[in-house]
């Protein structure tokens, strides 16, 4: 989940900030993003276990995709509510591209940015879940599947309990990132 997780960031804020700069990238690039932000998770299964021919990149391929699109989305709209007062000040002392990214649009969009870390966190783990429901073999999807197949209902309330708990601590742990990074202006 991790790997999937982290390209998921990466490549999220990249494009967020890329949209969210760009009118010409708004217009081009949005459409395509939420037709394909509500294609379910397990639908990309078959088409990555095709792509991949193997179980463990596919679920990274799930993961990854799963959860980009709430930080492409919440990254881009953090990016075009920057107020125009700090886009003037930036103007006014004269900071370059990398300056202005630093110091202005990262800390006003860390907000909207975290937001969607969150969102996108939940949703990896949703993902891995399911996939590894479906691919088998390890994991603690497979194991309620196989508990179901058994009839071991104990078990799949168990493992219910701690998908959950496992879901809440990753928001907490997100959650607190944001809060550290964004000076507690990060929704909690």
């Amino acid at each position: 989940m991790a790997y999937g997780y982290s390209l998921a960031v990466l490549v999220g804020v990249s494009l967020g900030v890329l949209v969210g700069q760009s009118t010409w990238a708004l217009r081009g690039l949005d459409p395509l993003f939420q037709v394909l932000r509500t294609v379910p998770p397990l639908a990309w299964l078959p088409i990555s276990l095709a792509g991949f021919r193997d179980g463990h990149p596919s679920a990274i391929f799930v993961i990854f995709i799963t959860s980009i699109w709430p930080i492409i989305i919440n990254t881009s709209i953090g990016i075009r509510n920057i107020p125009e007062d700090y886009r003037n000040v930036a103007k006014v002392i004269r900071l370059n591209g990398a300056e202005y990214f630093v110091k202005i649009m990262l800390p006003a969009a860390a907000p909207f940015i975290f937001s969607g870390l969150r969102i996108g966190v939940g949703l990896s783990w949703l993902a891995i879940i399911a996939a590894e429901m479906l691919i088998g073999g390890v994991g603690i999807g497979f194991f309620i599947w196989d508990a179901w197949n058994s009839s071991r209902i104990s078990d799949i309330i168990l493992a219910l309990v701690y998908v959950g708990l496992v879901g809440y601590a990753l928001d907490r742990i997100v959650a607190f990132v944001g809060r550290k990074v964004t000076r507690g202006t990060a929704a909690s």
